[in-house]
Order: structure tokens, then sequence, then C-alpha cells
């Protein structure tokens, strides 16, 4: 079994544990772990990608994890990191988060049969949640912990204070529902250990408690940092919403960019938490991040590794040719999705293509009338001054005219004006 507790360190991967001795358990035997994932979306974001990819390591080194969907606990919504409560989840709109999300880990987990034990498991709380009675629960499990320890916790706490707020009974209930959840699993699966962000350190200890005290023995927690952006801002979040790992929400080539476009300051660490690139090939970008941030290395090879992970080498190598063809001439050989990717956020004018028949529509009239200048006077000037681009093609000629034959994809043409002015055209 590999050296995981190191890597774990090297890597800034534990914040807090409840045993100093489950490092030396992490490397000497074989556990079996879980981490939690709550359906309240039907695809899994790169806020998830860091408890995912701790699966995945201790897989590699041998363990069987355990990938917990909280089809149980969804109906009712983790009060941590909420200022307010949470909205309940429909049973079908739950259901087909599950499918999206079930779909989504075995990209990640080897579930497949395995002789030395350590094939993950997919398991929904809502087998054994639904199930419970609730005098039976009361009994077995509530009796164990008192009001005081449970307003004592963070989550429960920070909505207390906050003037105007509180909690419901329901979310309330939460934390002793995932104590169960702990339970659970170490009757069913002989699961010791459970892994989540900082924010789950009470839900964590509070599973440890009702072990210890219903099967008098012990198990134990490991959380992990929260990841942020350089300014302190929650990481995942961008302009345009959350970066999902669903395709169909957020594209290979924007995964790719959000990656690409990493701070220096975070770059490293980000490396550390989101790839398997060895300790020595880490600290080789550390250095060239160091010493010349400017060729951006440490990011090019972060977005790729991501990616690789999360879409596959064929998606990887469309989002590279796409990234790569944003300022070079390479864009007039971009297919249409990636070309739509790359564009997505650009403004964009549609004109009949009949407009490009006979001797063509004039480069100076199509940059005027897309508002890209305010005249077509305007419009000569800056290509008389080298600053007009047609598929990334400079283009100095004032009589310029633009025909079917320029079109990219068949349908568009990508017009530039100096460096980042871009503008979309599509003719129908």
């Amino acid at each position: 079994m590999s050296r995981l507790a190191e890597d774990l360190r090297f890597r800034g991967l534990i914040h807090q544990m409840t045993d100093p001795s489950l490092e030396a358990r992490l490397d000497a035997d074989r556990l079996t772990a879980y981490t939690g994932f709550d359906p309240t979306a039907d695809s899994l974001h790169v806020g998830h990608l860091l408890q995912v990819c701790n699966l995945r390591r201790l897989q590699v080194a041998g363990h069987r994890p355990i990938a917990l969907a909280g089809g149980g606990t969804g109906f009712i919504g983790d009060p941590g990191g909420k200022t307010e409560e949470r909205s309940l989840l429909s049973p079908d709109v739950l259901e087909a988060n599950l499918h999206g999300i079930h779909t989504q880990l075995a990209r990640f987990l080897d579930f497949g049969s395995d002789a030395t034990g350590s094939q993950a498991r997919l398991m929904n709380n809502s087998d054994w949640l639904t199930e419970l009675r609730l005098f039976d629960f009361l009994r077995d499990v509530g009796k164990h912990f008192t009001v005081n320890q449970m307003v004592a916790k963070d989550s429960v706490k920070s909505r207390l204070d906050r003037d105007g707020q509180g909690i419901s009974f329901t979310e309330f209930s939460y934390m002793l529902l995932q104590a169960y959840d702990f339970l659970h699993l170490f009757d069913q699966c002989n699961c010791t250990l459970q892994l989540g962000g900082r924010e789950q350190w009470g839900n964590i200890t509070m599973g440890i408690e009702l072990v210890r005290k219903l099967r008098h023995t012990e198990v134990w927690g490991l959380t992990t940092p929260l990841v942020l952006k350089a300014d302190g801002s929650k990481f995942g979040k961008t302009e345009s919403g959350t970066v999902w790992l669903d395709a169909n929400r957020t594209s290979p080539y924007q995964l790719y960019q959000f990656f690409v476009r990493s701070e220096d300051a975070v770059v490293g660490a980000y490396l550390r938490y989101f790839t398997f690139l060895s300790h020595d090939e880490i600290r080789g970008l550390d250095q060239v991040t160091a010493d010349h941030p400017e060729r951006r290395e440490a990011q090019r090879e972060l977005a790729r590794r991501v990616c690789l992970l999360v879409h596959g080498e064929e998606e990887t190598e469309r989002a590279e040719r796409a990234a790569a063809a944003l300022f070079g001439e390479e864009v007039a050989r971009l297919d249409e999705r990636s070309l739509l990717d790359v564009f997505v956020d650009a403004p964009s004018t549609q004109l009949a293509r009949s407009r490009l028949d006979g001797e063509g529509l004039s480069l100076v009239d199509l940059m005027a009338e897309t508002g890209m200048v305010p005249s077509k006077g305007r419009a000569r000037t800056t290509i008389e001054q080298g600053g007009a681009y047609v598929n990334n093609r400079r283009e100095v000629d004032v009589a310029r005219t633009l025909v079917a034959d320029d079109l990219v994809a068949g349908r568009y043409l990508v017009v530039r004006r100096g460096r980042k002015d871009y503008h979309l055209v599509s003719f129908a």
C-alpha cells in the first residue's frame, strides 16, 4: 500500500483528524471510507471535485471507497454553510438528480469486481432512512445527544446567531440522520472512516460518537480545507454561475478555461487538490510559476489534467484546440460546437446569408453594422492601422469583401478589433 498519509499531507488535504493515529492506519490498514453527496442538482460541480478525488486516492492506495448519495437526507437539506433553509426537493426531482450523480461518479471510481476488496460502492441513504420508524429513531439515536450539544455545532449556531433567521426542526435533525448513516455503514460495510469538507466536522463527530456509544468501538473522521480563490471568494463560481461536471451544463472548453484562468497564488494548491501528478512534477510546476509566471504552464497543465479526469481524452483535445485557436488562425478550422464554446460570451449578430452573394459583404460595412466601430470612417481607420481581423487573420485592405468561402463551420465569421474585442457573426 502506498504512503497515502504522506501524500495527503503534501497536497494539503488534511485539515482535521479525529485521531492522530489515523495517519498510520491509512498506510497500514485496509479501510472502508465514505463521503456523502447531497443530490441538490442532477450534476456534481467543481466544488465536489476535491472529495471525489480523495475517494479515488483512497481506492488507488488500496482502500475501499463508498460514495453515498443523500437520497434520504436530500429530503431534509444540510444546514451547514447555508444562511437560510433549503427548498425541499420532490421525489421525482430527487430521483433524477440521483441518476445524474450516479453516472458521473462512475467516471472517477472503479465500481467493478476486485478480488482485493477495494472496489467502490455507490449507495443511497434513502434505502435505510426512509424505512426508519420515528419512535425507534428517537429512542435509539436521539437519546444519545443533547439539544445543548447540537445547538453548539457551527452549522446550527451560525443560523441561530443571525438576526431574523432560525432553523426548522427538519434541518435541525439533519446531523442525527447523518450520524445514523455512519452507524449503518459501519454495521453493513465495516466502514470506519468518513471524509468531508471542513464544514462537515460537526456532523462527522456526531456519527463517530454514535458508533462509539452503540457499538463500543472507534471510527474516524478526516476533513479537508475549504477551496478558495486567491481573493478568498468561493471556489467554483463564475460570473455566469456554477461550474458543473456535466458537459451539457458546462462544456469541456468552459471547464478547461475555468482552471486555465487560475491565479498564480492558488494554482499550486489546485494542482495538489485536483490532479494525480507526482510530487516532483508539482514542485517543478511550482518553480516554473515562480520563475516564469507569464508562461502559465502550471495553469495549462492543471486545466488539461482536470479536463482529462472529468471528460476524457477526446474532449480535452477538443478544448485545447479551441483554446489555442482563440488568438490564432486555427479558429477557421474549428467545428461549430467548439466555435460556439469559445465565443459563448462574445457579442453576436445574425445576418442573411444572401449578404455574402455576388461581390460579397464589405468588411467596412460589417464592422459598422455590428457596432464594433461607431462609423464606416472609423472602420476604415481601424483596418488601415492593422487593427481589424477576420477569423484571426489581419486585414489591411479597406476594400476587403467577405464571401461564403470565408465562413467557419459553413456559417460563421469571427471579427476582431484590436486584441480582445471579438464579435461573432452568423449567417442563416
